[in-house]
């Protein structure tokens, strides 16, 4: 999902616990991975949430509280942008991984928030990496001034400070959830010097040093019964055959060094995230799913060759309520790439794909499908490294009919209409990998499972 951006789903029964025995989410003592294919908002929540019923741990192991999503839990809706989703389900542990960045106000406030309708048992359910790095008011701060000095090529940062954090932890100057819990003393210096290393490069930064750290000497005390060693606990939970769900914030074509450059994110948000994330081992990975919106979506400005700027745009966008839920900004939209989702395909192994949204696609008589780039009359075999050279991109397109009637009452993949089977099992043939899930509307019982 976009940085910034939510998605809504639905759960029933009660913290989503449906009552009824937990299957297996990938073979024994492997963990269970949910990504996003494209450029964020493709529906991964719903996904994650349908799928978290079924486990004993789920977990974060990048990004910050920069995404999130929504959940509802029969008529109650819980925001989620830093806790994983599973924590609704009081038989399930949340783990938030070293490779997360976290703002304990931000944190403490969403839990807060969430609170109010029920999560039984949180401190006890809630582990947080002592590895973790923390974001700290100063980071939002510079977020800000750098996006601001970028003018007319800003990225579209949220400001969270997500970047900044990485920085400080790249400069090896950062802080971690294990200072904080430390020798105070020992984090009161190394945060002064974070605060001056930062000053020198911004000097109209304005901290107030020793109210902050008045402030964090306060939630260490709040926050120090969760902090642990995750990388243990991980490597326990695999082994005692633990069902083990993986959530993945943003996606393929946004992570730090497989995205558009430089408009992507500042964590690693495919496959290889996961292990350096949460420090498990690569043949611990078993199922590896990719969520793929049945058209697609961009925020923000930069290449997108197959982006509809006309009446099916508009179509699209409307019927598919394409507004950032943080921004209120329209996004982009346009027909599926298959180009896009081959490439992150080549880099997260994905097993098998939910796709989303088909619904939206109802009204159409014709849907176009872009399966090849052509860059100076050559085609081209993979996605390209640079913004510069997909603004180039000419796209060549596989024309299939529609069905122009409605999908959302379909809970059998054999009583979609032919013409929407055929416009799956295309994009299975393409990409070849296999559906498992077809999402046909916003409630979570609007899906088919194949």
């Amino acid at each position: 999902m976009a940085d910034g951006e939510m998605n809504v789903v639905h759960v029933n029964g009660q913290n989503g616990d449906s009552g009824v025995k937990k299957m297996k989410l990938s073979e024994p003592n492997k963990v269970t991975v949910v990504l996003g294919t494209q450029w964020g908002d493709e529906g991964k929540g719903k996904v994650v949430d349908m799928l978290a019923t079924n486990a004993d741990v789920v977990c974060r192991c990048q990004g910050g509280n920069n995404a999130g999503h929504s959940v509802h839990v029969g008529d109650k809706e819980y925001a989620f942008h830093l806790l994983p989703s599973g924590i609704v389900n009081e038989e399930c542990t949340a783990i938030i991984g070293n490779g997360v960045v976290v703002h304990l106000p931000n944190l403490y406030e969403e839990i807060k928030k969430n609170e109010k309708h029920g999560l039984p048992g949180w401190k006890k359910r809630l582990l947080i990496s002592d590895r973790a790095h923390l974001v700290f008011d100063m980071h939002q701060q510079v977020d800000g001034l750098q996006e601001s000095s970028r003018g007319k090529n800003s990225i579209g940062t949220t400001k969270k400070g997500i970047g900044p954090t990485y920085s400080s932890k790249v400069t090896r100057n950062g802080l971690r959830m294990c200072d904080l819990v430390g020798d105070f003393t020992v984090f009161s210096d190394k945060f002064r010097n974070l605060v001056d290393y930062h000053k020198k490069i911004y000097p109209d930064l304005n901290v107030d040093v020793e109210s902050e750290l008045q402030r964090y000497e306060k939630l260490r005390e709040e926050i120090q019964p969760l902090v642990t060693d995750t990388i243990g606990h991980m490597y326990t939970a695999i082994k005692d055959g633990k069902n083990i769900l993986i959530e993945g914030a943003q996606s393929a074509i946004l992570d730090i060094d497989f995205g558009l450059y430089p408009y992507v994110t500042s964590s690693n948000c495919t496959i290889g995230g996961v292990c350096t994330g949460l420090g498990i081992p690569p043949r611990s990975i078993g199922n590896v799913y990719g969520v793929v919106k049945a058209y697609l979506t961009r925020v923000g400005a930069g290449g997108f060759p197959t982006e509809q700027s006309n009446e099916i745009g508009e179509v699209l966008l409307k019927r598919g309520a394409e507004y950032g839920v943080t921004t209120g900004r329209p996004r982009r939209c346009g027909w599926l790439d298959m180009v896009m989702l081959q490439f992150a395909n080549m880099i997260n192994g994905l097993t098998a794909l939910a796709i989303t949204k088909l619904d939206i696609l109802d009204t159409f008589k014709e849907i176009k499908i872009g399966v090849a780039y052509h860059v100076n009359g050559e085609k081209i075999n993979t996605f390209p490294a640079s913004d510069e050279v997909l603004q180039k991109v000419k796209v060549e397109y596989l024309t299939l009919p529609g069905w122009e009637t409605s999908t959302e009452n379909v809970r059998k993949f054999t009583d979609l209409p032919p013409n929407a089977q055929r416009y799956i099992k295309t994009i299975e043939r393409l990409i070849g990998v296999p559906v498992r899930w077809v999402g046909v509307g916003k409630d979570r019982f609007s899906i088919i499972e194949i």
